[in-house]
């Protein structure tokens, strides 16, 4: 990897406060930040792409540098600022309409497309430090069940009917979003409960992970509620709505028409990387620390960021998330786009298997 591809793991730090620099400027600034997510971003996506993996021996030195830890970690700080100063904002000062619309858009954004999929990646690590700082930021956007269905029942489902955050083939986005939210939920209720049984905890000890999971939540709503009023609290709830929302449109794109095969067994198929779509621009990859390199990660779940390879065998996403979620807003456009893609690869690995 190179000195500038390594530095340039901070763009996220350089977007972070782009929705308090859009409320300083005024009026329709507070959109800036979207408008650079979804309309710069994407075009510095058509123009740079990045396919390069590092080798076996540069793999050990990144797994080394603790530069790429301490990116993850540092980002905490960072978001519970974002969120105090805007709720400072919102309280103080007097916005109108499309303003506070404007703000909350830009904040969700970040806590989204920064906190969880930071979360995701410390979420996967085995310090307790990392897990708690994934479970506090997914806390600060009210979705800390994320945290217990992603490892345990995501992973373990992806790509089948039984994982609520695949998407089918001929699935909008809007229908997939409830499905997705409601499934999700109730999936990761079933896991703790699973878990505690075995473990013989009661649901009511302090071993139950919804304790945190609803509780923070609650407890940040209520600070904001006493400290800014109704302005600070539906702030507070509508950038959570932003953010969740968020992860599930980018889990709607990355396992869009994906399946695992049954097996005569009755069970599925080992997961690979045929089973996510893989997208190589570079911008966006640099933006959400490779998550779009996210075959390797369904495959090698454990693999740190930094080392996430490209795989040329993985089907091909025509742009990066950002763009892409543009296109799944409209399921049409979706629909004439990714439709032929999901057959072309259906038949490649039909070809490829016989």
């Amino acid at each position: 990897m190179s000195f500038f591809k390594k530095l340039s793991f901070l763009f996220l730090y350089l977007i972070a406060p782009l929705p308090l620099i859009g409320f300083w400027a005024g009026g329709f600034y507070n959109f800036m930040t979207v408008a650079i997510l979804f309309a710069g971003i994407p075009l510095v996506d058509y123009l740079i792409t990045d396919s390069h993996n590092p080798t076996p021996a540069q793999e050990n030195k990144l797994l080394q540098d603790r530069f790429f830890t301490a990116l993850t970690l540092f980002y905490v700080p960072v978001q519970m600022l974002l969120l105090l100063s805007s709720i400072i904002i919102i309280t103080h000062y007097s916005l109108a309409w499309y303003e506070w619309l404007g703000l909350t858009l830009s904040v969700g954004l970040i806590t989204g497309g920064g906190g969880i999929n930071l979360a995701h990646e410390l979420m996967h690590k085995n310090t307790s430090l990392q897990q708690t700082m994934s479970k506090l930021l997914l806390a600060t956007v009210c979705y800390g069940h994320f945290f217990i269905e992603h490892v345990r029942g995501h992973h373990v489902k992806v790509a089948t009917p039984e994982d609520p955050a695949s998407a089918r083939f001929g699935e909008n986005l809007y229908q997939f979003l409830p499905r997705s939210i409601v499934g999700s939920f109730k999936s990761a209720c079933r896991l703790e409960k699973k878990r505690l049984v075995q473990k013989d905890y009661s649901l009511w000890s302090y071993h139950n992970q919804f304790w945190w999971i609803i509780g923070i939540p609650i407890l940040i709503a209520l600070a904001c509620f006493f400290y800014g009023g109704l302005p600070a609290t539906l702030f507070f709830l509508g950038q959570s709505i932003v953010a969740f929302i968020l992860l599930e449109i980018v889990n709607y794109i990355e396992h869009y028409g994906l399946e695992r095969n049954l097996l005569s067994n009755g069970h599925y198929e080992r997961v690979s990387p045929r089973h996510a779509w893989n997208a190589h621009h570079w911008l966006s990859n640099i933006l959400l620390f490779h998550l779009q390199r996210h075959s390797d990660h369904h495959a090698h779940g454990a693999r740190p960021y930094q080392i996430l390879r490209h795989l040329e065998e993985s089907p091909q996403l025509p742009s990066g998330y950002l763009g892409m979620m543009l296109l799944a807003l409209i399921p049409p456009l979706w629909y004439a786009v990714m439709n032929k893609r999901v057959m072309a690869y259906r038949k490649q690995n039909l070809v490829s298997s016989t």
